[in-house]
C-alpha cells in the first residue's frame, strides 16, 4: 500500500512539473526569429499560395508577386473598446489596441496592443478585391480618405470608416463599421463599374503575422500561438507557423472562419456561412506568414451597377459570450485540450459563482467547496480507509519486528491483516486520482480563460492567472500537506516515511511559480480534506 501511495504521488508530482515546465514556457520571454531589422519584410500582395481564382486553369488576374509592407496616411479610429490606425496604402487594419485590457498590472493606462506593424512584431489585417477584367484595389493599393480621425460619439452605437479607390474603369468604396460595446468590425465593398463589359470581382481576407517561438523542454505545454481554421468537414484545425513553411495550406470549403491566435486574444475573419471559399496559407520572407480565406464564386457587376461585398472582422479577447455571439464554433479557439469535457463545465460553473459574487478569487473558494461536495461519499469511503490504516499502526510496526527483513513474509501477514479487519489498501489512493484531472483542467481554464486575466482577490492578491508575489499561498499549500501527511497512516520503511515527507516541499517549490488562482483551489482543497480526515480519524480512534 505505501508503495502504490509513493507511486500516485510521483505521477502527480511528474503531471506538476510538466504544467510548471508549461507555465514557465508561457511566460518567458519570447524569441523572434529576424534576419535582418533593419530590411524591410516582403508580403503577398495578394493570396499567393492561390494566387487568384482560375477559369480552366488560367489564373484571371495577374500574379503580383512580393511587395513590401509599406505605408502612408494613418487614420485613427477611436470606439468605447478599441484604438484602431487604419493605413490608406492597402486599407489595411494596421493597429489595434484593446483599451479594456492593460499590458499588466504595472501599466494599467497602457492597452494592450493586438496588432500591430512594427518590426520585429507584426500582426496585421489585411483584406482586398481580386478582378477578372481589370485592376481591382487589393492590400497594396492607395486609398484616399475624407478623415484621419473618427470617434465614436456619446449615444452612437456605430461607426463608419470610408475609403475611396478608383481605377481602371471602377470605383470602390471600403468601409470599416465599428459598433459600440463590441470587438467586431465589418468590412464592406462597395464596387461601382463604369466600363462598358460586366466585371467579375472576388474578394479575399487574411491575416500577416511574424513567427513568434517559445522555446522549452520536453515537457513544456505552452499555450498556442498560430493559425486556425474551422470548416464543417474538419471543424476545429491548428495551422501552425511550420505548417505553412512546409506544406502550404489550400483549402475548399463553404463558410468557416480563418484566424490568428496569441494565448487570450484572437484576430478572426468570418465569411459568410453559405459562401464558397478557399482557405490559403503562405510563407513569406522576414519570417512572415499569411493566413487567410478567397470566394470561389464571383460577384458580377454590370455595366453601370454595382454590387457590395462583405466579410466580418473579430480583434479582440477570447471571451466566450462574445465569441458565441459572433459565431458559436468561435469558442473552440478557447481551447482547454484533452481535458475539454471536464474544464468546460468547470468554467460554467466558475462563471456563473462569479455571477453571484463578484469575485474570481472567491469563485474558485465556493468552486472547490462544490468539487468536495460532490465527491463526498467517495472521500468519505477514503477518509474512513485511511483512518483504519492509521488505527492499525501499531500492529503492523509490530508485524514489522516480528518478520524483520524478510518482506515477503512481511507483506503476506500484513494482507492478511487487511482481509482480516476489512480494509481496502488502496482506498486511500481514490482523493489523490479524483483530484488529477479536476487539478489538470482548472490549471487549463486559468490559462486559457481571458476573464481570468489580471482578476484580484484580496488583499495582495491582484493577479489570480500569476503567481503569488509573496509565496503566501504556495507556504499554506505545503503546511496543509504536512497536515494531511501526519493524519494518514505512516510508511512502516523508514525512508519511505522520509520520501512522504519530503514531497510537500518539493511541491511548495514547485507552486511558488504556478498561478495564484489554482494554488488557492489546492489550498482550500487540503484544508477541506485535512478538517475531513481530522474528524473521521477522531471517531473512529475513538472506538475500541
Amino acid at each position: 500500500m505505501d508503495n502504490k501511495r509513493i507511486f500516485l504521488f510521483a505521477i502527480l508530482s511528474v503531471l506538476i512539473l510538466m504544467l510548471w515546465s508549461a507555465w514557465e514556457s508561457e511566460h518567458r520571454p519570447v524569441t523572434h526569429d529576424v534576419t535582418d531589422v533593419n530590411v524591410k519584410r516582403e508580403i503577398p500582395s495578394a493570396p499567393t499560395t492561390a494566387e487568384a481564382p482560375s477559369v480552366d486553369g488560367k489564373s484571371i488576374a495577374p500574379t503580383p508577386g512580393a511587395a513590401k509592407l509599406e505605408t502612408s496616411e494613418r487614420i485613427l479610429v477611436n470606439t468605447d473598446l478599441l484604438h484602431v490606425e487604419i493605413d490608406t496604402q492597402g486599407g489595411d487594419l494596421r493597429v489595434a489596441e484593446l483599451l479594456k485590457y492593460p499590458v499588466s498590472l504595472d501599466q494599467l493606462k497602457t492597452p494592450l496592443r493586438l496588432l500591430d506593424d512594427h518590426e520585429p512584431r507584426i500582426f496585421v489585417a489585411q483584406s482586398g478585391l481580386i478582378g477578372r477584367e481589370g485592376a481591382l484595389p487589393s492590400h497594396k493599393s492607395h486609398y484616399t480618405s475624407d478623415s484621419n480621425h473618427y470617434e465614436l460619439a456619446k449615444g452612437q452605437d456605430a461607426l463608419t470608416v470610408r475609403l475611396n479607390w478608383s481605377g481602371d474603369g471602377a470605383r470602390v468604396i471600403k468601409s470599416y463599421t465599428f459598433h459600440r460595446n463590441e470587438y467586431r468590425v465589418d468590412v464592406n465593398y462597395e464596387v461601382v463599374n463604369n466600363g462598358r463589359k460586366p466585371r467579375d470581382v472576388y474578394q479575399y481576407a487574411q491575416i500577416l503575422r511574424s513567427y513568434e517561438e517559445t522555446k522549452g523542454g520536453i515537457t513544456s505545454l505552452p499555450t498556442y500561438t498560430g493559425g486556425v481554421i474551422y470548416t464543417q468537414d474538419k471543424h476545429y484545425e491548428k495551422i501552425d507557423f511550420d505548417h505553412m513553411r512546409d506544406k502550404p495550406l489550400t483549402r475548399d470549403a463553404e463558410g468557416g472562419w480563418v484566424a490568428m491566435l496569441q494565448h487570450y486574444f484572437i484576430g478572426a475573419w468570418l465569411p459568410g456561412s453559405k459562401e464558397n471559399i478557399q482557405y490559403y496559407s503562405d510563407a513569406q520572407t522576414g519570417n512572415l506568414f499569411s493566413i487567410g480565406y478567397k470566394t470561389l464564386v464571383p460577384t458580377q457587376v454590370v455595366p453601370g451597377g454595382k454590387a457590395t461585398l462583405s466579410t466580418r472582422l473579430y480583434v479582440g479577447p477570447k471571451e466566450q459570450h462574445r465569441l458565441e455571439k459572433m459565431d458559436e464554433s468561435l469558442k473552440l479557439t478557447v481551447d482547454y485540450g484533452w481535458l475539454t469535457v471536464i474544464a468546460a463545465p468547470l468554467f460554467w460553473v466558475l462563471e456563473w459563482l462569479h455571477k453571484l459574487v463578484g469575485n474570481w478569487g472567491w469563485s474558485i473558494i465556493l468552486l472547490t467547496i462544490l468539487i468536495k461536495a460532490v465527491f463526498y461519499p467517495l472521500s468519505v469511503a477514503s477518509y474512513r480507509s485511511m483512518a483504519h490504516m492509521r488505527k492499525m499502526q501499531p500492529r503492523m510496526q509490530a508485524l514489522k519486528e516480528r518478520f524483520g527483513d524478510d518482506k515477503q513474509k512481511l507483506n503476506q501477514a500484513m494482507m492478511e491483516l487487511y482481509k482480516t479487519e476489512k480494509i481496502n489498501p488502496l482506498g486511500g489512493c481514490l482523493p489523490i486520482l479524483v483530484q488529477i484531472p479536476v487539478f489538470i483542467s482548472l490549471y487549463w481554464v486559468l490559462l486559457e480563460s481571458v476573464e481570468l486575466r489580471q482578476a484580484p482577490w484580496a488583499l495582495w492578491l491582484k493577479d489570480l492567472s500569476a503567481p503569488d508575489p509573496f509565496f503566501v499561498l504556495p507556504i499554506l499549500m505545503g503546511v496543509t500537506m504536512l497536515a494531511q501527511q501526519w493524519l494518514n497512516p505512516q510508511p512502516v520503511d523508514p525512508l519511505q516515511k522520509k520520501l512522504m515527507y519530503a514531497l510537500p516541499v518539493v511541491f511548495t517549490g514547485m507552486f511558488l511559480f504556478f498561478p495564484s488562482g489554482l494554488v488557492l483551489y489546492w489550498v482550500v482543497q487540503n484544508v477541506l480534506s485535512v478538517a475531513q480526515q481530522w474528524q473521521i480519524n477522531r471517531a473512529i480512534e475513538g472506538k475500541k
